[in-house]
């Protein structure tokens, strides 16, 4: 038997199909998704609204949805189903009695009180109750009824997919926010983006800059930005070389427990880093970043798009095991790495495929610890389970990765740009590998991604104080 696809209809009332006493009906429970899209579509971004702490401490004693969202309902019901297709609002009283809060399932009715033949209007007497019972708005609509009667497919709303980037900023924040600031070099900050982010970052209780760099040329970005650094400790170097030189010193030598990069190149900074094989680990040092994706459902970590180029099939075990033990430090506790390629099957032609497979026996035996490795995984399939299901895949990896480890530096680095300004992305970004974390940050970032780099490099810096104070105890013989 073939399936044959139903079509959903909607059937208006007519002027003279109404008749007084007539009602209808619609519920609707209120979400948090809801009370957000409201703002966002109205510009209301009263507190009582969207604050928790300020509406914890206002009258309402919570957050509550705004008193025109009730009223929003009145109007779908009259204008969807009652009288329906072809009504014209002409006049809405609204008296708002109780306040609805996340969770509330509301009634709303719309009853006919009169009709006036000459104008075809009607009187619409409007409730809107609670699952308690409890009347939390009521009013009376006067509307112009349709009088051709209609029948039509019913239109789906359009979807609105929300992003708070603020509040992803938020609980980013959140993860440090009973750590201790770490002390951080700030390598060469002689322009305005790398200087306000440094000074932020401290604002947000994230570090504790130390300024390398030439100070005339600091304090004059400052004051044409105008920027305070009063109680900043600057330490004056000729150029940005050395910068870079002084401030891996004092790494080496424990005064700092963080590098942050200024407006100088890369390469520069951490070249300083690795001829100084107190700050070697044996391990590749690697780039990665953090994004929060607007339609992913949990924070995405890319790697390495910024530090290596094109790196062997061990260098790659580096990269991963660094983006693992990081995404552990974050909090996940198994991630899930998606190796990606330009497709999910091993192809001897696409050498980027053979590593992925290699990659994946390599966590079989032990030597990637930490996560779930599945490769090689096309883009697709690695973020969307619709995807890898269409394609057969079986994994616990695909549509659920929280790492996507690429090919090389270009590919990376495509990806990573693509999910900032086409996806609308907000992201961070950390080299590891070495004995600290070096906060890498863009010309093209704004604050909140500075700040977040500075959270990302406090997290990793107060992991290495853990370890290095669980190896120097030592329990009594």
């Amino acid at each position: 038997m073939n399936f044959i696809p139903t079509t959903e209809y909607i059937e208006n009332f007519t002027y003279d199909e109404l008749g007084i006493g007539q009602s209808a009906r619609l519920l609707r429970t209120l979400t948090l998704e809801d009370i957000q899209a409201f703002a966002a579509v109205s510009g209301d971004t009263n507190p009582a609204h969207l604050d928790v702490d300020y509406a914890n401490a206002s009258l309402m004693h919570g957050v509550v949805a705004h008193g025109m969202w009730g009223g929003a309902l009145i109007s779908a019901l009259l204008g969807t189903k009652f009288p329906g297709a072809g009504t014209i609002y002409m006049e809405q009283a609204l008296n708002f009695t109780k306040p609805v809060r996340v969770g509330d399932t509301l009634t709303v009715t719309v009853a006919v009180l009169r009709k006036d033949d000459a104008k075809k209007s009607v009187e619409m007497d409007c409730q809107v109750v609670n699952q308690k019972g409890v009347r939390v708005l009521h009013g009376i609509a006067r509307v112009l009824a349709p009088t051709r009667k209609v029948r039509l497919p019913k239109i789906n709303a359009p979807q609105i997919q929300l992003f708070d980037p603020e509040a992803r900023f938020n609980d980013l924040l959140a993860l440090g926010k009973d750590l201790e600031a770490v002390r951080c070099a700030v390598v060469h900050p002689c322009d305005i983006g790398s200087l306000s982010g440094a000074l932020d970052s401290a604002r947000y209780g994230m570090i504790i800059p130390v300024l390398i760099g030439p100070e005339v040329r600091i304090r004059h970005v400052a004051d044409a930005g105008g920027l305070d650094l009063s109680g900043i400790e600057i330490i004056s170097v000729a150029h940005s070389h050395a910068a870079a030189e002084l401030a891996a010193d004092m790494a080496a030598a424990g005064e700092v427990e963080v590098l942050m990069k200024g407006s100088l190149h890369t390469d520069e900074l951490i070249h300083a880093v690795l001829q100084r094989p107190i700050l070697r680990t044996g391990r590749r040092m690697s780039h990665v970043f953090r994004f929060d994706v607007p339609l992913y459902s949990k924070p995405l970590l890319i790697t390495d798009a910024a530090l290596n180029i094109h790196p062997t099939l061990l260098e790659k075990v580096d990269i991963i095991q660094n983006a693992i033990d990081f995404a552990r430090i974050l909090g996940v506790q198994c991630p899930k790495v998606a190796i990606l390629s330009a497709v999910e099957t091993v192809n001897p032609n696409i050498p980027s495929t053979i590593d992925a497979a290699a990659l994946c026996k390599m966590a079989d035996r032990g030597q990637i610890t930490g996560g779930i490795l599945d490769g090689p995984l096309a883009f697709d399939n690695a973020i969307s389970s619709q995807a890898a299901e269409i394609k057969n895949i079986e994994s616990e990896v695909a549509g659920h990765a929280d790492i996507l480890a690429v090919p090389d530096l270009e590919s990376g680095n495509m990806l990573a740009k693509q999910l900032e300004y086409l996806a609308g992305a907000s992201g961070a970004g950390l080299v590891l590998g070495a004995r600290i974390p070096i906060a890498l940050t863009s010309r093209a970032d704004g604050p909140m991604n500075r700040v977040a780099s500075a959270l990302l490099a406090k997290l990793a810096a107060h992991n290495v104080r853990h370890n290095q104070a669980r190896l120097a105890w030592k329990p009594d013989a």
